[in-house]
């Protein structure tokens, strides 16, 4: 079974289907998630997103001034928050748009992730060295100059946290607030932030039981991380709730080599003969 295809133009794919072929953990990120966002909107314009863009790093480079970290930070907030108008959608927080960054560039609103690519696109426009991090329930990311290193909150206004204020942020979202868990601040890929970004949309697709438009969600993942077993392990379980049998049999084939352990192969093979039987 081949990466699945999705009706849209050439280009969404190829961008997507660039960093499955790409090593590294850095790629142009922001591109990416409005190839996401034009997957099934073949008629969208998508020229006008990429020249908005453009105008994020034209407007941090005109607010730059000193070089050092906090004048950075403070540029990339004057550019985003105050000039552009950017901020965190405490109101309407689980409405989808806020996982599409054509929507969130037009209506100015995001979740943290969604605003984290706008900030990581900003910061490495200007060759500034930015990551996203593995913080829990909020994503944040952490620029670094000089030696020296600032975590930034996209969603909060771009405010910089201290350990006391990213305690509070692991209790409020019901995780383990006792202790900043080292792998918290570990950087992750460009790859591990947009699979973050499609899974706010993947989970609220599925606990609307809206599973045609889960599964679209989990094909476009595939095309960014082909090898990622438990997005074949679950593009087969929505198959096979959908009644597709066929191709839940072939999602189940490339999870099979994939699988991380016994437990799951053998339950996903016994699946597979389950299914292979209801179609006949």
């Amino acid at each position: 079974m081949s990466t699945p295809e999705i009706g849209t133009g050439p280009w969404a794919e190829a961008v997507l289907r660039r960093i499955a072929d790409e090593p590294g953990p850095q790629h142009d990120i922001a591109e990416a998630a409005l190839a996401l966002a034009a997957l099934g909107q073949p008629h969208a314009d998508v020229g006008r997103y990429r020249g908005h863009l453009t105008e994020i790093a034209e407007t941090v480079a005109a607010e730059a001034s000193e070089d050092s970290l906090e004048e950075h930070v403070a540029a990339l907030n004057r550019a985003l928050v105050e000039r552009l108008g950017y901020r965190g959608d405490d109101d309407t927080y689980d409405d989808l748009q806020n996982a599409n960054l054509m929507r969130v560039i037009e209506r100015r609103r995001g979740m943290p992730v969604t605003l984290g690519i706008l900030y990581l696109h900003a910061a490495r426009s200007q060759g500034w060295e930015m990551v996203g991090l593995n913080f829990p329930r909020r994503f944040l990311v952490r620029l670094q100059a000089g030696g020296r290193r600032l975590i930034i909150d996209p969603f909060g206004g771009g405010a910089t946290p201290d350990a006391a204020e990213l305690r509070r942020m692991l209790k409020a979202g019901g995780a383990d607030a006792d202790q900043l868990n080292p792998d918290y601040y570990a950087p992750v890929s460009d790859r591990s932030i947009l699979l973050r970004l499609q899974n706010n949309l993947r989970y609220r697709l599925i606990g609307a039981d809206r599973f045609d438009e889960a599964t679209k969600v989990v094909e476009s993942m595939l095309l960014f991380a082909p090898d990622e077993a438990e997005l074949w392990r679950d593009i087969a379980l929505l198959h096979a709730h959908l009644g597709h049998y066929d191709q839940a049999v072939e999602a189940i084939e490339h999870f099979l080599p994939r699988a991380g352990n016994d437990r799951d192969r053998h339950r996903m093979a016994a699946l597979k003969q389950r299914l292979k039987a209801k179609r006949h």
